[in-house]
């Protein structure tokens, strides 16, 4: 009888273990702040803080959103970028993320780029008018100027893969921005982490993207347990990482569409601080 009770105290224990683990990878928003120093990036452009959302799948962090606006306010972000996935389902997003755009639009400049999921599901086209709606700036595939001090750098932005087959690659978005602004620092968003080596080889300066969720499961000295392809122990699903002469920051995303739940993985909102080395 002893025996039994304590084998059913040990499930229970591991039971709430595991519940708290799982709350906490769920609903506890981690903010992180990374440096990212070039000497390529203009002395105006010092601090500029460039704050990524990513794969939200269309997680509610309190009514409306208000604890992810209000960590997003605290972060005082210079520029909001979304990198995909804000909904995986055709029809019934279209009131919160409304108001979460109008929200983050009201903190900083916003912009966003598809995700495969927006595709997928049918809703990238409807999704990137409300997001126009509401002030924020659909990168399809096409770059701009940021402008701060009398100096400039590049932000560019390009479609995910599962958008039309004739769209410009990346390395056309590239080969088009060195030819007007060939001394440039370029920014890119994006939303596949396992498209890096194609944005490294296109010459980008710096890239933002996510689709990985951090390898779901974070366990200590992996980069992740799973990818969102079912493969596993995969590389880089979250954090700042240098591939050949390129920066990239991967956002472990804020939500999750797969069965497996995030463990150890806080939603995640990276920051990019930017410095002239």
């Amino acid at each position: 009888m002893r025996r039994l009770r304590r084998f059913f105290r040990r499930v229970i224990l591991l039971a709430i273990v595991f519940s708290a683990l799982l709350a906490d990878s769920r609903w506890h928003l981690e903010v992180t702040e990374y440096e990212v120093s070039d000497a390529r990036i203009p002395a105006a452009f010092e601090g500029f803080r460039i704050l990524q959302l990513s794969d939200l799948h269309l997680m509610v962090f309190g009514e409306h959103n208000e604890r992810l606006l209000g960590a997003v306010s605290d972060a005082k972000p210079d520029l909001i970028a979304i990198t995909g996935d804000m909904v995986d389902i055709e029809t019934g997003w279209e009131e919160e993320i409304r108001h979460l755009a109008r929200a983050l639009t009201a903190l900083a400049p916003t912009y966003y780029v598809s995700g495969n999921h927006e595709w997928a599901c049918g809703a990238a086209r409807p999704l990137f008018s409300l997001l126009e709606e509401e002030g924020v700036t659909v990168l399809r595939n096409r770059w701009l100027t940021l402008e701060r001090g009398g100096e400039s750098i590049v932000l560019a932005g390009v479609d995910d893969p599962n958008g039309p087959r004739d769209m410009m690659t990346p390395a056309e978005l590239s080969a088009a921005i060195r030819q007007e602004a060939p001394n440039a620092y370029t920014v890119l968003l994006a939303h596949r982490n396992t498209e890096l080596d194609t944005y490294a080889a296109a010459g980008f300066d710096f890239t933002l993207c996510g689709h990985g969720h951090g390898g779901v499961i974070r366990l200590p000295g992996t980069d992740g347990l799973i990818n969102t392809n079912r493969e596993w122990l995969p590389s880089y699903t979250g954090g700042l990482y240098t591939l050949e002469g390129m920066t990239c920051l991967v956002s472990r995303g804020l939500g999750n569409n797969l069965a497996i739940p995030r463990i150890l993985n806080r939603p995640h909102i990276p920051v990019a601080v930017l410095h002239h080395q």
